[in-house]
């Protein structure tokens, strides 16, 4: 069985994931490199874990959060379902079972909220993973005269905390927002979308999604 170490390690992988990135820069979108896939995975591992699910199926969605958007490096549109293909080819190239593969690929063609449904738990866990990594290191423009909304609404972030509380039954995104670079409706105007797919992300492992910005519950 392929381990994520050894997904992490893999030069063909990682130079997808640096690619993808360059172009992501190239049309203005925020940092989609190491930090972000490694991020996810994180955060997948924790929840699938906390959640009690298989030692295995929590490695499953740590590679699928790590290869997630490799397919940027075709084109933004349609990224997940790329992506889908690419890890595909590459993980039966390394030997990956078959029942494995269908794992992981529906995980990452199911992530973009364009098009994204929590099919199964593994793809649960890499919404929520991936739709909750808000964080103003994410903005790579450094002329704060020229932010547009995007680059507002994540470089005003300065805390975010993605928790689990002990009774297992609800996931809060909890936000530190400066509002002098975003207002909380900003914030809605762009990640509303986002947060309706984390809620039903949220519905597929048996939690509800909390969203709390500046310690007051948004949703």
């Amino acid at each position: 069985m392929i381990t994520y170490q050894e997904i992490k390690k893999n030069k063909q992988i990682r130079t997808y994931i640096e690619k993808a990135d360059e172009v992501l820069k190239s049309l203005g979108y925020t940092e989609h490199s190491f930090a972000h896939v490694g991020i996810v995975a994180e955060k997948a591992k924790y929840i699938l874990t906390t959640m009690g699910y298989p030692e295995r199926m929590v490695e499953l969605a740590q590679i699928a959060g790590y290869m997630h958007d490799i397919g940027n490096i075709i084109n933004r549109v349609d990224h997940a379902q790329s992506g889908a293909v690419m890890a595909f080819r590459i993980l039966d190239k390394l030997g990956v079972n078959a029942e494995e593969i269908a794992v992981i690929i529906s995980a990452i063609g199911n992530h973009d909220e364009s098009t994204a449904i929590p099919v199964n738990e593994v793809a649960a866990a890499l919404i929520l993973a991936d739709k909750t990594d808000v964080r103003f290191t994410r903005v790579r423009n450094r002329d704060l005269a020229s932010f547009d909304i995007h680059d507002r609404v994540n470089y005003a972030v300065k805390e975010s905390t993605t928790l689990i509380n002990e009774e297992k039954t609800k996931i809060t995104l909890s936000l530190t927002i400066d509002t002098e670079f975003s207002s909380v409706m900003d914030y809605f105007e762009i990640f509303l979308e986002r947060m309706i797919l984390c809620k039903k992300a949220a519905e597929k492992l048996t939690l509800r999604f909390q969203l709390m910005i500046n310690g007051q519950k948004i949703l």
